[in-house]
């Protein structure tokens, strides 16, 4: 496997949105977290306590506001062991601040972030984000 050099930034900017890595995603994330105008929607599979202690202050914020707030992610019980306790008490903490939590069966495993229906993977192109709602099969009214 070739490996590349460390010279390479771990940000690549091409056209019209960003990618990110595992190192660099949660600086942007955040800051398009606290740009919110009234809604996030949050899909992963894994919700845990480290994860949680850096964005659960925003998200839950953004409930206080009044702003919606979704997450969509794995049902705890299709979690490795060690990680379903910590899911299941995550998921409470949502619920007791006012965001609503769906959860999925079959393990699921999308991960993705729709803020304000406008920023999805960093794409900043309301046709283009329409598009991933319908392949998605979620509903877009008020675009």
């Amino acid at each position: 496997m070739e490996t590349f050099p460390s010279s390479i930034k771990r940000r690549i900017k091409t056209n019209n949105s960003s990618l990110y890595d595992e190192k660099t995603f949660y600086k942007q994330f955040i800051s398009d977290l606290q740009n919110c105008n009234k809604e996030v929607i949050i899909e992963s599979p894994f919700i845990t306590s480290s994860r949680m202690n850096l964005l659960f202050p925003i998200l839950a914020s953004l409930s206080v506001k009044g702003f919606q707030v979704f997450i969509i992610t794995r049902n705890p019980n299709e979690h490795e062991w060690k990680y379903v306790l910590q899911s299941e008490l995550e998921l409470r903490r949502f619920e007791n601040a006012g965001i609503q939590v769906l959860l999925c069966d079959g393990n699921h495993h999308r991960k993705l972030a729709i803020i304000d229906r406008e920023i999805m993977r960093r794409i900043k192109s309301k046709s283009l984000t329409c598009k991933m709602f319908n392949f998605l099969k979620y509903t877009f009214n008020n675009l």
